[in-house]
């Protein structure tokens, strides 16, 4: 019966051919090409744990009384949005447990696509053809962050509500749109009625819609291009070297996948993350310190807090000091790694296309620029805990800050001439397959011979 179904479809579909192909696709065997797939596993994951949460969450700002098992609040009027919150944290089975594998997932998910990023970073697998797939993987990452802040901001908790209003007053620094962005996000003035179920369609429906097609487009694009693959015996530019899809590959990363669901729920278990309860509800003129937020917004949150109060009126319009840390500093940023495809191209003088990898030892420079701009964001990251290092360091804010902006500063410039020099070394001592050395030949001229 299976026989005749699956001679069925193929009188139909015609797609014998097309899966014979790509059961004996092959993949590269180096376990750096597998990072990305993380990313493909913790967004499943936080699709399942999402759906279950859906199903309890109550996105309302308007005020209830919360009765429930935890005594410190019973009484406490606060938003439906939290007492739902509260609700599946102690009163829905396993709720709190889903919740925290779902924050630790969302962590590892865009922990994952800067990780993958900043391998196909160093080892130029951006280059022509692969630069349509960077731009994806860039829309990718600024969508994924969106993602989680959009969700981390639902609770209505006095954590997560501070830095609503923070991101409120990021987007009316805009000049001429940042009203109306503010209205789109929220419906109103902060704290509005509308802003939980704005967020709410967000985080559940047009987010991970988006991010689901980015996904599918990126892997459709890898899978119609030929995987590249570092220098090797027999590996050329026109050739792939490895395992293919079944049953070795399929095999590790269906082990991948057992891995990764392995581990945001031992995290989700043993690790306690955002517990909302002790925040308490969100109300303007209380404070929480000391207080972080997830670490992919710890950057602007640096920003913000090393950025001098500066402002300036352009075409009559009022540029507030929150804009240049929060919208031009990360704006300048993706739109250089957006187009670091052309830029690299423009360099080195490169408009041929590329399907074997560089070792990042390789091109000294970029490693450098890549160790500088991990500095300069992990500067800014660092400064987002200012308050926790004045507290357990007995320092002012003041001094803690004025240091980290000469982190900021200088932390990157020596990491690139650091990296740099290192990666000459080891160019150096082991030479590539691909470098050559001009030798005197019998003649009396000169030829290139490849060194040993």
């Amino acid at each position: 019966m299976l026989e005749r179904f699956v001679l069925w479809v193929d009188d139909r579909l015609g797609a014998a051919n097309f899966i014979r192909h790509a059961l004996r696709k092959a993949f590269p065997d180096h376990w750096s090409f597998m990072l990305g797939e993380i990313n493909v596993y913790a967004f499943l994951i936080l699709l399942g744990t999402g759906t279950f949460l859906a199903f309890f969450f109550q996105p309302s700002a308007e005020k209830t009384i919360y009765h429930g098992s935890y005594a410190l609040l019973n009484g406490v009027a606060v938003s439906q949005a939290y007492a739902s919150a509260l609700r599946l944290s102690f009163d829905v089975r396993a709720g709190l447990l889903v919740r925290q594998i779902h924050h630790w997932a969302a962590l590892i998910f865009v922990a994952g696509i800067v990780v993958h990023m900043a391998r196909v970073f160093l080892t130029g697998a951006f280059r022509k053809p692969r630069d349509i797939n960077w731009m994806v993987g860039v829309a990718l990452l600024a969508m994924a962050m969106f993602e989680g802040f959009s969700g981390y901001s639902l609770p209505d908790d006095l954590l997560s509500g501070t830095g609503l209003h923070i991101a409120d007053s990021v987007l009316l620094s805009i000049p001429i749109v940042g009203t109306w962005a503010s209205f789109l996000l929220l419906g109103g003035d902060f704290p509005s009625a509308a802003m939980f179920a704005r967020l709410f369609v967000a985080h559940v429906f047009l987010l991970p819609a988006a991010i689901g097609g980015a996904i599918a487009l990126h892997l459709a694009i890898l899978w119609r291009q030929k995987h590249a693959q570092f220098p090797g015996p027999g590996r050329t530019e026109h050739n792939v070297v490895g395992s293919p899809l079944v049953p070795t590959y399929a095999v590790k990363s269906l082990a991948l996948l057992a891995a990764t669901a392995a581990t945001v729920t031992g995290l989700g278990t043993f690790v306690q993350i955002n517990p909302i309860w002790l925040f308490g509800p969100y109300h303007a003129w209380q404070v929480l310190t000391p207080a972080q937020p997830d670490w992919y917004i710890g950057p602007i949150d640096g920003a913000l807090r090393l950025s001098f109060p500066w402002s300036l009126r352009f075409w009559g319009h009022l540029i507030p000091s929150p804009f240049f840390p929060a919208v031009l500093l990360p704006g300048a940023i993706f739109t250089f790694l957006f187009l670091w495809p052309v830029i690299d191209r423009m360099i080195r003088r490169d408009p041929e296309s590329h399907h074997l990898l560089d070792r990042a030892r390789d091109v000294p420079w970029r490693m450098g620029l890549g160790v500088a701009l991990t500095l300069f964001a992990g500067g800014f990251t660092l400064a987002a805990s200012s308050d926790v290092q004045a507290r357990y360091l007995h320092l002012s804010v003041v001094t803690i800050t004025v240091v980290d902006r000469w982190v900021c500063v200088l932390a990157p410039l020596a990491g690139f001439f650091i990296a740099r020099a290192i990666c000459i070394a080891l160019r150096d001592a082991q030479p590539g397959p691909n470098r050559v050395r001009l030798f005197r030949n019998a003649n009396g001229g000169f030829e290139e011979r490849p060194l040993p």
